[in-house]
């Protein structure tokens, strides 16, 4: 084969029908990555519209590349009579946006946050993945039930009962020894039980510090993060504190 016929081997009609049909699949998977990762956007997560379009994009992308090896490197497969597998590609995919999901979850204290966001990821992966196989009308149906239970379910999780964490951080003056009973008792005011199970102890310089998590007996009873930390300050004893919510 000469240099030319090789090269308009690349440009052969079929070559680019397919071509056309690859970047048509993959402006669609970019468009459903776009509209998952408005929503976490919108929500002021750290992983907004343009992680999400790349990770569909791409997805879809290493998908559609498996499913043309007719079309490598000029045809040259077409007589070799090569299959390529694309569960291979899917399987590496999956592997890949493990680490990616893993690198927006946070854990501060009893507070896990970025879940929501790292299973988004993942979702938006597999909507890549469905466009690049051809299941369009799955792929948006994907993106829609996501999107609701980002928002919709979220609202209803609000509404029912629930028993509303928080993390507390108490440190003590030098030499004082902590009363977990006046504890209990102070929170109790202000709706909360103190989980035994979650207590940690440290000390450093003398000072004790407690670490543990309450948890409001109902949602309408638990009172506000200000009013639960003038509560814990006017404890005997307590120099310092922190207060946050125990999100996962």
């Amino acid at each position: 084969m000469s240099f030319s016929e090789h090269l308009l081997s690349y440009w052969s009609y079929p070559h680019v029908q397919a071509n056309i049909l690859i970047c048509l699949n993959l402006l669609g998977a970019l468009v459903l990555g776009l509209v998952v990762g408005y929503e976490r956007s919108y929500h002021g997560r750290a992983a907004g519209m343009r992680t999400y379009g790349l990770v569909s994009m791409v997805s879809a992308g290493l998908v559609l590349m498996s499913g043309y090896p007719e079309f490598w490197y000029g045809t040259q497969f077409v007589n070799a009579g090569y299959h390529a597998d694309p569960t291979r590609t899917i399987q590496g995919i999956v592997t890949g946006i493990g680490f990616l999901c893993a690198g927006v979850i946070i854990k501060e204290n009893f507070s896990i946050s970025g879940l929501t966001t790292a299973a988004s990821i993942w979702t938006v992966a597999a909507v890549g993945m469905m466009v690049g196989i051809g299941f369009y009308v799955a792929a948006i149906f994907l993106v829609l039930g996501s999107v609701s239970c980002m928002t919709v379910v979220a609202k209803i999780e609000a509404r029912l009962p629930a028993r509303p964490a928080v993390a507390v951080m108490l440190r003590f003056k030098p030499d004082f020894t902590p009363d977990i009973e006046a504890i209990k008792k102070s929170v109790s005011q202000r709706g909360y039980l103190l989980a035994t199970g979650s207590i940690s102890i440290s000390q450093q310089q003398g000072r004790v510090e407690w670490h543990f998590v309450v948890l409001a007996a109902d949602r309408a009873l638990g009172a506000t993060l200000p009013n639960l930390a003038n509560q814990l300050q006017a404890l005997s004893g307590v120099e310092d504190f922190y207060l946050s919510h125990a999100r996962n």
